[in-house]
Formats: structure tokens, C-alpha cells, sequence
């Protein structure tokens, strides 16, 4: 069987202090992305398990298995969770969810959480589109703008590269940043045009690591653009799969003049985190 380039690691995490049963409340949050999944499961507020894995071809079936995963070898069951918040590209096909908030709102909540209440300015990379948020103290929106045009700037057009180049996804931001002089950004802004521009570059003897910093330093000035529509304020949090690719963040980081505050964090589950703290909220407000 060939090599998959493009897949990158799907993982689950349970906290091992944490007792659901000592819980007064337990919701949850699945965020179902046109190319990842992530089921979170808090008691009282705090992260008590999620997963994080592929969006397959059945929406529903993806929620169910990451919701599964995210409970497993735990005697807690989908019943028992007070209240559930879908969110995402495909929101309204979590089946056993009973609200469901778009994903705008639930990245500026859960970046709140996961970064800290100083965050101002949210960056969601994600699958196949890129959010940039203004949020205030809270994590409540108060600005933002999205591209949704072309998979050229999201985790989906990093995984196309990763099969061309044949090199690992999590090895393409470390492999793009080992070049002596940074070369100029690919021109195209499709995915497809992007890919055979790449073909070119290699076929004109350039190796595969000025082609990544090529395709990084494109994507990095595309998101930034983005960015500067909703005027960046720190503190600068970014969300989603790209969060985790060193070349696209430290390139993004040199342009716009701003350091974005380090994860400590999945970044790919703030959507899901947000969903549960906003099911949270929404539980709360119908206990009085």
C-alpha cells in the first residue's frame, strides 16, 4: 500500500485528575470540519476528554465516532452529558447535539479558554476555509472576516503538497523553513494552479524544501491579507490544523509584526472547546 502523505495523526486525550461523576455539569462539543473532527467532553468547564480524527464521507457517522472515541475506556456515557453544541461545516448532522452554533462563535470562545481572556484577534485555519476574529475579553465576536474561495490557504491545500512533495505533513513546516535565502511565493491562489506551478519549480531543479518555503510563504501572505481586513489587535491567538505547521506561523508571524501566543493545547479542538463552554452556558441559564 502506498504511502499517505497527507494523514496526519489522529489522537484522543483523557485528563487523568478529572472525575466526571464529581461533575455538576458535563456538556459537550463536536465540531464535524469539511476534513477533521474533534469531539470534546468538559465537566464544570474544564477539558475532561476529546478526540480528534478524519471527517469521513458520512457526517453523522464522524460525529458518533469522535464522540465514541473521545469516551472510551471511560464508564461516562452520551446520556449522562447534560448538554451537547454542534458546531462546524456540518453542524446540523450531529445527530445527538441539541443546539448548534457556528463555528465563528465557538473558535472565539474556545481560543478564550484555550489561550487566555487577553486574546483579541483569532485566526482559524482550518480544512478549507480561514477565519480571521476580533473577539472582546469574553470570547464574544465583535468582528470577522472569511475566505472560503479556494483550499490554497487551508489544512486541505497543505495536504495536496504533502502527497506531491511525498514528505510527511508534520514534517512540512520544519522542512520548509531549511532554506539559506527565502525564495519567492508561489503566484497562484488556486490549489490546483498552486500544485502545478510546484511541478514546475521541481522539474526546474528546485529542491523540495524551497518549494514548501515557495508555497509556505504564500499561504502566510494570503491569511495575512486576510488578517489586516479586521485590524489585528494582540494578543494574537491561531486555531485549527495549520497552527501546527511551524512554516506557515513563524513566516505569518514575521509579516504581520506580532508573535502569536504559543498552544499549550490541541489547536485543532478550540472549535469543539467553544461548542462545549457555550453548551455550558445555554445548560446554566435552564437550570434557573
Amino acid at each position: 500500500m502506498a504511502q499517505e502523505f497527507w494523514r496526519w495523526k489522529e489522537y484522543t486525550w483523557r485528563a487523568p485528575d478529572i472525575s466526571w461523576t464529581d461533575g455538576k455539569i458535563i456538556t459537550g462539543g463536536v465540531d464535524v470540519g469539511s476534513v477533521s473532527t474533534q469531539a470534546v467532553v468538559m465537566v464544570d468547564g474544564e477539558i475532561y476528554a476529546y478526540a480528534n480524527m478524519r471527517t469521513g464521507s458520512d457526517s453523522p457517522d464522524s460525529a458518533r465516532k469522535a464522540m465514541n472515541w473521545a469516551l472510551q475506556d471511560s464508564d461516562l456515557t452520551l446520556d449522562k452529558i447534560h448538554y451537547i453544541v454542534g458546531t462546524g461545516y456540518g453542524r446540523v448532522n450531529v445527530p445527538f447535539a441539541h443546539k448548534t452554533i457556528t463555528e465563528i462563535a465557538c473558535h472565539a470562545r474556545g481560543a478564550n479558554y484555550l489561550y487566555g481572556p487577553s486574546v483579541r484577534t483569532v485566526l482559524d485555519m482550518g480544512g478549507q476555509d480561514c477565519k480571521a476574529i476580533s473577539c472582546d475579553e469574553r470570547g464574544k465576536v465583535t468582528a470577522f472576516v472569511m475566505n472560503d474561495k479556494c483550499a490554497a490557504g487551508t489544512g486541505r491545500g497543505m495536504e495536496v503538497f504533502a502527497d506531491l512533495m511525498q514528505v510527511p505533513i508534520e514534517q512540512l513546516g520544519e522542512l520548509s523553513l531549511q532554506v539559506d535565502k527565502e525564495p519567492e511565493p508561489v503566484s497562484s491562489t488556486c490549489v490546483v494552479f498552486a500544485k502545478s506551478e510546484a511541478v514546475g519549480l521541481l522539474r526546474k531543479g528546485w529542491r523540495k524544501n524551497a518549494v514548501l518555503a515557495a508555497y509556505c510563504n504564500a499561504m502566510a501572505h494570503r491569511v495575512c491579507t486576510l488578517l489586516e481586513r479586521i485590524s489585528i489587535q494582540k494578543d494574537f491567538a491561531i486555531t485549527g490544523g495549520i497552527a501546527k505547521n511551524v512554516g506557515v506561523v513563524t513566516r505569518l508571524e514575521k509579516e504581520l509584526g506580532v508573535q502569536a501566543i504559543k498552544p499549550t493545547f490541541d489547536t485543532q479542538i478550540a472549535g469543539a472547546v467553544g461548542a462545549a463552554l457555550l453548551g455550558k452556558a445555554i445548560a446554566e441559564q435552564e437550570k434557573k
